[in-house]
């Protein structure tokens, strides 16, 4: 979170945009030292919250283009505030995908260097495994996945039912067959992600389409990208209805992913804007976390099984994507959820 000064530093520039470092110091009232402001200028530049014009004295900062898109929100005081008292962007904003992720990385240089130190631990460590040893731990994760991602949509089975499942077929007692279906749909296409590294790359709405048919596979969910209108419960965001402009939100999608060398930045990158945009009747942030995790695979990164991510944090840091446009809550779970992978398997 931004601290009171790094605040203050951002609310003169909203308000007097292309400011030097000498102008910001003489009008932000915090009593800090000049080296202070030129800190707090650089760290929130590095941040991507800031962007300058100009070298050395005559350099000027102004807010960036990203700000809304990476600046850290409290996301419990956001949620103080019922659904209608909520100001919002209530409908789907085609700039964000065609402009501004075009432009803007999502991960600032410390988090970059987190990811990668923690991707070197990851290969360091997977070098060190017979192949035996590499496929238990990848199928220990795949359960932990398929387990997470269903709870998050609301599926009951503990995860101790749904190794039982996975592995031995075994349907737990007081609870329904789309639950065990949803679970053994998971599986299976964890399964072809990692039998077919490549499949989604580079990624495509076919290829998409084709991740959310094993999701719904036996379920009654319809298959391909919807003609109908769709809600979300829980805010007042309201997708695209019109098929045509979701298959081209789509597409501009795909361009962007593929357009990215960053593999961090892909796979986030995929995991909220599927669910954004909500192609499909429903299966959206299942075939997310899906495609999400091939990316990472396909590239040779450690996948993210989610495993102790809370299913609430998870569905209003999506929201807020959804409402705000603002990636940081989801951000902030994907380099959890990585750091959890890579010391917890293989």
């Amino acid at each position: 979170m931004l601290d009171d000064k790094e605040k203050e530093v951002i609310e003169y520039l909203k308000q007097h945009p292309k400011s030097s470092s000498k102008e910001v110091f003489d009008k932000v009232n915090s009593g800090i030292s000049y080296a202070t402001v030129k800190r707090i200028l650089s760290k929130l530049t590095t941040e991507n919250l800031l962007t300058t014009t100009g070298k050395g004295k005559a350099t000027k900062y102004f807010i960036s283009s990203a700000y809304e898109l990476l600046q850290p929100i409290d996301v419990e005081k956001y949620y103080e505030k019922e659904i209608d008292e909520r100001k919002i962007k209530d409908s789907f904003n085609f700039n964000l995908i065609t402009d501004i992720l075009q432009h803007h990385d999502m991960f600032s240089e410390n988090e970059i260097i987190k990811l990668q130190k923690l991707q070197k631990t990851y290969i360091n460590n997977i070098s060190q495994l017979s192949e035996n040893e590499y496929k238990k731990e990848l199928e220990r994760l795949a359960i932990d996945l398929s387990w997470k991602s269903s709870q998050i949509e609301g599926n009951t089975y503990s995860l101790l039912e749904t190794e039982r499942l996975l592995k031995e077929k075994e349907t737990a007692s007081g609870k329904t067959k789309d639950e065990a279906t949803m679970l053994l749909n998971h599986k299976e296409a964890i399964d072809f992600i990692v039998a077919h590294t490549d499949y989604l790359i580079p990624l495509s709405v076919s290829k998409i389409e084709d991740i959310h048919s094993m999701l719904i596979k036996e379920l009654v969910i319809e298959r391909n990208v919807r003609k109908r209108r769709v809600g979300i419960s829980g805010t007042n965001y309201k997708p695209l209805d019109n098929e045509f402009q979701i298959k081209e939100a789509l597409l501009n999608m795909c361009v962007l992913i593929n357009s990215k060398e960053n593999i961090f930045e892909k796979a986030l990158l995929t995991l909220v804007l599927i669910s954004y945009i909500q192609p499909f009747m429903d299966g959206n942030k299942r075939t997310a976390r899906i495609v999400s995790n091939a990316i990472l695979i396909n590239y040779n990164y450690c996948p993210i099984s989610f495993r102790t991510v809370d299913s609430i944090e998870y569905k209003k840091a999506m929201l807020l994507f959804y409402e705000q446009n603002n990636i940081s809550s989801m951000k902030e779970i994907f380099i959890t959820q990585f750091e959890f992978a890579v010391n917890t398997y293989f």
